[in-house]
C-alpha cells in the first residue's frame, strides 16, 4: 500500500513539474541584442541615519550653574530590557526630571537617540532604537512638553556605549541618550 502511495506521489510531482510550460520569449526584428556583454558591479552603501541640523548648546556661553545642569541632563541615560521598548520605573523617574528641566527652560529642545546592543540585524536594531526613542518622547509629551521641542533618532547598534560582547556591555548599549539644543 505504501509503495502505491509513493508511486502516486512521484507521478503527481512529475506531472506538475512537466505541465508548467515555460514561456518562450523571442527577439523582435526591430530590437537588436547588445553587441557586447556589460558587467554590472553592485555596490552596497550603508547609510548613517538621517541627521537633522541642530544648534548645539555652547557650554561656554551658559551660566556655570546652567552648564552643570545641561551636562547632568545629557549624562543621564535611560535603559531598556532586551528587545523591549517599554519604559522601566527608573526610566520614568528620570524622564520626569528631564521634563521638569525642559519646562523650566522653554528655549531648549531635546534630541532623544535610541540605541541597541549588537544582537539582531542592523535594520531590526534601527527600528527598535526608533521605538525606544518614540517611547521616551511619548512619555515626556504626556508630562506637558510640546512634541515640537522633542526630536528623535535611532542609531541602532551603530553607537555602542561599550563595544564588548557580554551581558554588561549589552545592557549599557540598550539605552536612550539625550542631547539638548536651541
Amino acid at each position: 500500500m505504501t509503495g502505491l502511495v509513493a508511486m502516486a506521489f512521484v507521478c503527481a510531482c512529475l506531472f506538475f513539474i512537466t505541465s508548467c510550460a515555460k514561456k518562450q520569449v523571442g527577439i523582435s526584428e526591430g530590437v537588436k541584442p547588445p553587441a557586447e556583454v556589460v558587467k554590472e558591479e553592485v555596490v552596497v552603501v550603508k547609510e548613517e541615519p538621517k541627521k537633522e541640523v541642530v544648534v548645539e548648546i555652547e557650554e561656554k556661553k551658559l551660566p556655570p550653574e546652567l552648564a552643570a545642569q545641561v551636562a547632568e541632563f545629557e549624562a543621564e541615560n535611560i535603559y531598556f530590557d532586551f528587545d523591549k521598548s517599554n519604559l522601566k520605573p527608573e526610566a520614568e523617574k528620570n524622564l520626569k526630571k528631564k521634563a521638569a528641566f525642559l519646562r523650566f527652560n522653554p528655549s531648549l529642545s531635546v534630541l532623544i537617540a535610541g540605541n541597541c546592543d549588537n544582537r539582531g540585524t542592523e535594520e531590526y536594531n534601527l527600528a527598535l532604537g526608533e521605538r525606544r526613542a518614540a517611547s521616551a518622547k511619548k512619555y515626556v509629551m504626556a508630562l506637558g512638553i510640546s512634541g515640537d521641542r522633542i526630536k528623535t533618532i535611532s542609531y541602532g547598534e551603530l553607537r555602542p556605549a561599550d563595544p564588548a560582547n557580554n551581558e554588561v556591555a549589552w545592557a549599557l548599549n540598550r539605552r536612550d541618550t539625550f542631547k539638548l539644543f536651541q
